[in-house]
């Protein structure tokens, strides 16, 4: 969408500076795009667009900041309980044998490693779900721009359509009735006039 913007803006500046009519052509674009610009419709499109982003801008940090506590805690805690629960076992069974503490002490490394890879795991669906939820969010704030921008752009081509209008009903006004046979003076090399 950032690069439609671009080439819309590029076209419309090559137009602008490449007009033929010059400075007099140049202004009234000018004032045209001031118009469109200060319109109610323009300017209420554009402070929708704006405030829609600032609402949505503190929905998606709380998210993110909500969803990524809930994730640090639960990771902490589990952690925390995993590492209680293996080191308890791990002394009684080293109390009772040496053997069976050394079976018990790999099968609970064994279990540590895959309760880890399960943290890890659940750690990375609730990013892959916050980057989800982030990116729909994104999403609907580029809608929202973007249908701004079609509003503002509609409403600029109707006002230069009003624009090339109002100028083809001038020009016709304007064109005087030209006789060829009232301008049959020539002036010679002397400076003469003749008929």
């Amino acid at each position: 969408m950032r690069s439609k913007l671009l080439l819309i803006v590029g076209l419309v500046a090559g137009y602008v500076l490449g007009a033929r009519a010059g400075r007099k052509r140049y202004e009234q674009i000018r004032k045209t795009a001031q118009r469109f610009w200060t319109n109610p419709k323009v300017r209420d499109a554009r402070h929708d667009a704006a405030a829609y982003a600032r609402e949505q801008a503190p929905v998606v940090r709380a998210k993110v900041e909500t969803v990524a506590k809930d994730v640090a805690a639960a990771v902490s805690l589990t952690a925390q309980e995993v590492a209680d629960r293996t080191t308890h076992v791990a002394k009684d069974l080293a109390d009772k044998t040496t053997h069976v503490a050394r079976d018990v002490a790999d099968k609970t490394t064994t279990t540590a490693k895959d309760v880890a890879g399960k943290v890890t795991d659940t750690a990375g669906d609730v990013k892959e779900r916050v980057s989800t939820t982030a990116s729909d969010l994104k999403e609907r704030g580029e809608d929202a721009r973007d249908r701004a921008v079609l509003k503002a752009s509609e409403a600029r081509d109707n006002a230069l359509a009003d624009l090339d209008d109002a100028e083809e009903d001038e020009q016709d006004d304007a064109a005087p009735d030209h006789d060829a046979s009232a301008d049959t003076t020539e002036t010679t090399a002397d400076g003469e006039s003749r008929s």
